[in-house]
């Protein structure tokens, strides 16, 4: 038996993903300040806050191995954040359309009975083709993607929004790294299979 796991989240998608591997697991949600620090990239905001979340649930989880997570959306260099708005969302999907966007999630499994914790960031580049204003409004309308940084959900109709994906997971785009989680639990004594 492994130590129990704990995902460091309340995101009904990160639990989704993290069902396919068919551990147990448990959810909290971690109290971490997600403010971006002064002109911090993208892959250290994203890794610092992965590893801020395992650990803010550590003292109340102290023999889990706890799994955090963040992500961001890079377009032409600047992290966009969730829409939050319907005319957001067509903002930023006017952006993104014919450009190559690139998604960065930080992981973190930390071991909370040794103090352990592996952390990496995974990119994930979104090539969107080229947009009308009909389609992009049309879309936000049937997918309402107000809560999805870069303002779509690949595992729906947002696939419809892109020419090719390409990274080393798909689940990476939807916000957790299931390769490089599997390989993390692995050190850590947990086979998957």
């Amino acid at each position: 038996m492994h130590q129990p796991l704990l995902l460091a989240s309340t995101s009904p998608f990160r639990q989704s993903l993290l069902q396919k591997l068919g551990l147990p697991f448990t959810t909290a949600k971690p109290d971490a300040d997600e403010t971006p620090q002064p002109n911090e990239p993208a892959e250290q905001l994203v890794t610092r806050l992965a590893k801020a979340k395992a650990l803010a649930c550590a003292d109340e989880h102290g023999d889990h191995l706890i799994i955090g997570s963040d992500q961001v959306c890079v377009i032409d260099g600047k992290i966009i954040g969730k829409p939050h708005t319907a005319e957001n969302a067509c903002r930023q999907l006017k952006a993104a359309s014919g450009q190559t966007i690139t998604f960065y999630t930080g992981l973190c499994l930390h071991n909370a009975k040794t103090g352990e914790s592996e952390v990496i960031c995974e990119p994930f580049h979104v090539h969107f083709r080229q947009l009308t204003d009909a389609e992009i409004r049309h879309y936000v309308e049937r997918e309402q993607p107000l809560n999805c940084a870069g303002s779509f959900k690949s595992e729906g109709l947002g696939i419809a929004l892109f020419d090719k994906l390409e990274g080393r997971d798909p689940n990476t785009l939807v916000g957790l790294p299931l390769i490089a989680l599997r390989e993390m639990l692995a050190k850590q004594g947990v086979s998957v299979l």
